[in-house]
């Protein structure tokens, strides 16, 4: 493929700072540290344009935070400024580089998503399905192979060196030491590892990392029955035999990249029996909401109601989040889920607790 140049004048001017700026924006209106940058909008762009421009901008130190959906997560938050240099940089690389990317890659891309996923999926119905899951892939994305990566499709010097910057600025990685084949005592303590989920960047990094597996699955192995979603890998045949043979090619290919198969998240099972994909139980030609995120769902819906009963959350923000909600839900058999849960909260301001659960 051709390697993307000449675009670093266009990445800094300010025409492309200002629209990272309103992109990074949408959502967060309320924080104050949008709201401190956008007092002095002008300036803060000027800024970051003169310190990109004589290569002295360096990202700032990120929130961590964890969250607990499902399984606990630790979340990076980048400082404002740093997300509009991100937004500002995804601008001008993103779209030529997405289109070399396979066509069932579904996270974080314009026109794709879970729904596009499960309808692919729901599309192809083999009678078997095998789900590759890969181990701790955040944490386990390679600094040096991600860069050669991104070399391979950027020749753009200081696109570049700005690139760098960011890899090298996540936030140390929690993961224990893996040792893969060629490694000697100190290869793992030696080499970088882990990107910060929560960071726009790192989005674009986790569908480009596993590019080449992508194609080396549909092009090399010739498996069209492919999708991915993010770390969630998913091939169909109506040959159970060779499902887990090809097993081996994935873990192997892996393995160069310093990435494992999750030991307990691997296993072929019959499409008839409904797959656990992507927040839904799928079957051929029907799909369900899985049980805990109802639960889930239900339990936020009573948090809300005491947050907007004591003025700590405005209706167009609640109504925002079940919305979102509903949407994903009626993608599925889900009517009578959505109407057992639903009519039950009330929202009242100055409300007790007992109106919140009627």
């Amino acid at each position: 493929m051709k390697r993307l140049g000449g675009i670093w004048s266009q990445l800094v001017s300010f025409e492309n700072l200002l629209s990272g700026y309103r992109r990074a924006r949408r959502g967060k209106g309320r924080s104050p540290a949008v709201a401190a940058f956008a007092l002095n909008l002008e300036t803060e762009l000027l800024k970051l344009q003169r310190e990109l421009e004589a290569g002295d901008y360096r990202p700032g130190r990120y929130r961590l935070f964890r969250i607990y959906e499902r399984k606990p997560r630790v979340i990076a938050a980048a400082p404002f400024r740093d997300r509009v240099v991100h937004h500002a940089i995804m601008n001008l690389i993103e779209p030529p580089l997405d289109r070399t990317f396979i066509f069932d890659s579904y996270a974080c891309r314009l026109g794709k998503g879970t729904h596009a996923a499960v309808a692919r999926y729901q599309a192809w119905a083999r009678r078997y399905a095998y789900v590759l899951k890969i181990a701790q892939y955040f944490p386990s994305i390679d600094h040096d192979i991600l860069k050669d990566k991104l070399r391979r499709r950027i020749k753009d010097n200081r696109t570049l060196a700005l690139l760098d910057r960011i890899i090298d600025g996540s936030p140390l990685s929690e993961m224990p030491l893996v040792y893969f084949p060629g490694d000697d005592l100190f290869t793992p303590l030696e080499r970088r590892a882990g990107i910060p989920i929560g960071n726009l960047t790192s989005q674009f990094f986790a569908n480009l990392y596993l590019d080449d597996l992508d194609h080396y699955i549909k092009e090399v192995l010739g498996i069209r029955a492919y999708l991915r979603y993010v770390d969630d890998m998913v091939i169909l045949s109506d040959d159970k035999a060779w499902l887990s043979e090809i097993r081996a090619a994935v873990r192997e290919r892996l393995a160069a990249e310093r990435l494992r198969l999750h030991p307990r998240k691997a296993h072929v099972s019959q499409v008839a029996d409904g797959l656990n994909l992507l927040g839904y139980l799928v079957y051929p030609h029907r799909r369900r909401l899985r049980d805990d995120n109802g639960h889930r769902f239900a339990r936020r819906l009573r948090r809300l109601a005491r947050a907007y009963a004591n003025g700590q959350m405005s209706w167009k923000d609640i109504n925002a989040s079940v919305q979102s909600w509903i949407g994903h839900a009626r993608h599925a058999d889900t009517e009578g889920l959505r109407n057992s849960i639903l009519p039950k909260v009330v929202f009242q301001r100055g409300a007790g607790l007992e109106a919140t659960s009627a």
